[in-house]
């Protein structure tokens, strides 16, 4: 397998999609780090010393004892400034802080809040010592000024320690990541590879392969599809060879008959008119048979073509009947067949006309071919709600039940010894199946053996 149908594999895309996803979550992760985890801590400070406040303000014993305990538990450190200007620190020895240093920015803060009138004040103050910010707070309580300071280092120590644990967990949701993914691209792309595999072997005309399930539905659906094919294919396969056995054997069989009988006119029978006669006749009958042969072979191929236009129009399908049966009035003489009409006085359709007389006149030819001695044919036509239901009856030794799904198949034929009154190719009944089923006709056949067939279809109205 080349490189670049690796690339375009389901085995390689699953592993990019799903380091894409550890990508993004990282990434979220990253964000939450600079943005949000900074945000968080300096918030909870803030909290924290307000809460200090709180307790200060609700405090007027042990003040100094309780000043203690805040700073050391709280993390901060703590000023005093007596009225005296007496300074009590408390924790100012953590690192950070810069309550205890000479810091110029400090003292001045100090001052002017001592020298205002303000209740409370907040400031924000980059320190130098730990180049971070750090928060400063100053408030009034029992006549003291309280600097509560509070050092933002100790979020950057989380920040960098988190950083460091990030940096390994990347590392391993990656590797985790490729495993994973690689597991997962095989579970689904090994039963697919063999799909594929095997359903190259039905185009080499193997049509006994079994295909792979693995408990994915997907996979199994294809499978089963894969497999319905299949058994199609290996029908379509038969048809094909059936097809072209019987048409090399219908064409086979005119052509060897009209090459025999030329040869005899040639040899023998051209010295006695009559029988010369006759061998022109049979010559000129497995012409008609070959041409008819042909003709069927190529209206199939027509009709069978999804972009074959059909020509739609009103017209009364009484009438067209009758010109039909006309056209058998010769075998109704020459033969004795009976042709029984029951029709209404009109009957208005919508249709392609020329198509459907194509349908009534296989049908009739079928009818024809397989009715019994009596040689009755009967024609029925009646309204069925909002279409016209079209039956042709013959009086034949019938259909058995199981060859009933087969006989639209092309050149099935249920009855080998069937009257040769009409020559037949086999295709007539696979012709009226396609263009009833172009035009959305419901179409059957009922037959009971010993009793006959009834070929209906069903034409819409207007």
């Amino acid at each position: 397998m080349n490189i670049k149908k690796k690339i375009k594999g389901i085995e390689f895309k699953n592993i990019i999609l799903i380091l894409a996803f550890n990508v993004g979550i990282i990434l979220l992760m990253w964000i939450c780090e600079i943005f949000v985890f900074q945000a968080v801590y300096k918030t909870n400070q803030i909290k924290r010393i307000n809460n200090i406040v709180k307790k200060f303000n609700e405090e007027n014993d042990n003040f100094y004892e309780l000043a203690e305990n805040l700073a050391y538990d709280n993390e901060v450190c703590i000023s005093i400034i007596e009225e005296d200007n007496a300074i009590i620190n408390f924790n100012t020895k953590q690192y950070g802080c810069l309550l205890n240093k000479n810091n110029a920015t400090i003292r001045k803060l100090t001052l002017d809040f001592i020298n205002s009138n303000n209740k409370s004040d907040y400031h924000k103050i980059n320190n130098p010592l730990t180049n971070t910010q750090s928060i400063l707070y100053e408030f009034k309580s029992n006549n003291k000024n309280i600097l509560i300071f509070s050092n933002l280092e100790n979020a950057s120590n989380y920040i960098k320690l988190f950083r460091v644990q990030n940096t390994y967990f990347i590392i391993l949701i990656i590797i985790c990541s490729v495993l994973i993914s690689i597991f997962i691209a095989n579970i689904t792309t090994k039963p697919i590879r063999e799909i594929t595999k095997r359903a190259k072997e039905i185009g080499k005309g193997k049509y006994d392969i079994k295909f792979p399930k693995n408990g994915i539905v997907e996979i199994e659906e294809l499978s089963n599809t894969l497999e319905e094919v299949q058994k199609e294919l290996s029908k379509n396969d038969e048809v094909k060879r059936e097809l072209l056995a019987n048409v090399s054997h219908d064409l086979k069989t005119p052509l060897t008959m009209i090459k025999a009988y030329a040869e005899m006119i040639k040899d023998i029978s051209y010295k006695d008119p009559k029988k010369m006669n006759d061998h022109l006749d049979i010559i000129m009958e497995e012409s008609d048979r070959l041409t008819n042969l042909v003709n069927d072979i190529l209206e199939l191929s027509k009709i069978q073509n999804e972009s074959y236009m059909y020509n739609y129009e009103e017209y009364d399908l009484v009438k067209e009947i009758k010109n039909i049966i006309k056209k058998y009035e010769v075998m109704e003489y020459l033969e004795q067949y009976k042709f029984i009409l029951e029709l209404p006085k009109k009957a208005m359709v919508k249709a392609d006309k020329e198509k459907i007389n194509q349908v009534i006149y296989n049908l009739l030819n079928n009818a024809i071919n397989y009715t019994g001695d009596d040689k009755v044919v009967k024609i029925r036509l009646k309204k069925d709600k909002d279409d016209y239901l079209v039956e042709i009856i013959d009086t034949g030794k019938g259909i058995k039940a199981e060859e009933i799904p087969y006989i639209w198949d092309k050149y099935y034929k249920n009855d080998k010894n069937h009257q040769r009154s009409v020559v037949s190719t086999g295709l007539g009944l696979s012709i009226v199946k396609e263009i009833l089923n172009k035009h959305n006709f419901a179409y059957g056949v009922l037959s009971k053996e010993g009793k006959g067939s009834t070929f209906y279809f069903k034409i819409s109205s207007i």
